[in-house]
């Protein structure tokens, strides 16, 4: 899946939509002292009240929130795994029977339970339903609505929720006109944080893919990997941090002893981001070591080889084939994603306005040096341009 292909699903979570019809939701609460499950509950989803209907969407939202490589990650189910979850999740959505479902996705339940100790009261939630996506009219002037010919793809969700304790308070009785202090012993759901949670099968635009599951983490580059690995059973995968790291160390190991200047690392930025752009539409972007050794030689690094840079992917990565998301490892090109920390200032800056950044010697200090335009204003006074350097004395004869 592709941000696109994601964000299209997500906004069709809400109430009384036509293009998305949740048929059941079933709801399992875990206790955390045992890890076994202490209720169980199935429900038509258009049974539920408006209210309760609209948390549950703005939860489902959530699970399918965040970017690709980050928190959102489409991942492969391995082969011949014993008790494989692909297999078990897709007679679930064959079923047509909704005790013969609830069985399927307790199995899902029971994989999250094995050998795992939760820190806090657990719930998940499962719901099931069909999505619709029209199909592109063939021209503008079709006067055929849109909604007429739909694309119908069947689907499961998980939400993965912890539960907090509900706060003491203390309440104002107009009636009895008197204080009261107010405590509730029943537990909260927060559905406001999933903390983990899933999308099966995953869809590529049209079409729906039942050899990978949408896998959505807590927090972004934060992965639970016994859900994704145990419960899910899928492949290991590089999150878009682990693959910039990566790239870093390459790109240290191909250059060796050479400094790599703003003025280099600026080129690096540049030429992976005409990479992407000369590739627009290819859904992700990669570079393999021959695009790497590419990027390395246009960006100004001197001595760059095939063999060196082969050499540097199987040293780094153990995998000469290995292919980089170009977007992963350049920071976010329009924006002031690049942030530069020093002990008396933080400056955050654009991967495009790296090149007119300097770290220079002079007098025997450090000095960061940008290039500015216009002359600088902090607190509304308008900063006075000081000459650095001065002209040097004639020599006496």
């Amino acid at each position: 899946m592709n941000k696109k292909d994601i964000a299209n699903i997500r906004k069709q979570f809400k109430v009384n939509n036509d293009l998305l019809k949740i048929k059941e939701i079933f709801n399992v609460y875990i206790m955390k002292e045992s890890s076994e499950i202490y209720h169980q509950q199935s429900t038509p989803f258009e049974m539920l009240e408006q209210e309760q209907q609209e948390l549950f969407m703005t939860n489902f939202k959530k699970v399918l929130s965040g970017q690709l490589d980050e928190k959102l990650f489409e991942l492969k189910f391995q082969r011949d795994v014993e008790n494989n979850s692909q297999l078990i999740l897709h007679q679930g959505l064959l079923s047509t029977d909704t005790d013969e479902w609830k069985e399927h996705m307790l199995h899902m339940v029971e994989k999250m339970l094995k050998e795992k100790q939760y820190e806090m009261d657990i719930v998940v939630t499962f719901i099931r339903g069909e999505y619709m996506k029209p199909m592109k009219r063939m021209s503008e002037e079709a006067e055929e609505s849109e909604r007429n010919t739909v694309y119908s793809h069947s689907f499961i969700l998980c939400s993965m929720n912890k539960t907090q304790e509900p706060k003491k308070e203390l309440l104002f009785d107009y009636v009895e006109k008197e204080f009261k202090y107010n405590f509730i012993v029943d537990p909260i759901i927060n559905l406001n944080a999933p903390i983990s949670g899933f999308l099966f099968p995953s869809f590529t635009e049209n079409a729906a893919d039942v050899n990978h599951v949408l896998y959505s983490a807590g927090k972004a580059n934060e992965l639970n990997y016994h859900f994704m690995e145990e419960v899910l059973n899928a492949e290991e995968i590089m999150t878009a941090a682990e693959d910039k790291i990566v790239f870093e160390e390459i790109v240290k190991k191909v250059a060796g002893d050479q400094t790599i200047n703003t003025s280099t690392l600026s080129n690096v930025y540049d030429e992976i981001h005409r990479v992407v752009e000369e590739n627009e539409e290819e859904d992700v972007p990669k570079l393999d070591f021959k695009d790497v050794e590419k990027v390395l030689k246009s960006s100004g690094i001197e001595d760059v080889d095939t063999e060196k840079v082969e050499s540097a992917f199987k040293t780094v990565i153990d995998d000469e084939t290995y292919e980089f998301k170009a977007s992963n490892i350049v920071p976010k090109y329009t924006s002031k994603s690049i942030k530069i920390e020093t002990k008396i200032a933080n400056i955050s800056i654009s991967p495009q306005d790296l090149r007119y950044v300097r770290q220079v010697h002079f007098s025997g200090k450090r000095f960061l040096m940008m290039e500015v335009e216009e002359n600088t204003v902090i607190e509304g006074f308008e900063m006075i341009p000081e000459a650095l350097f001065e002209k040097a004395p004639d020599n006496e004869e």
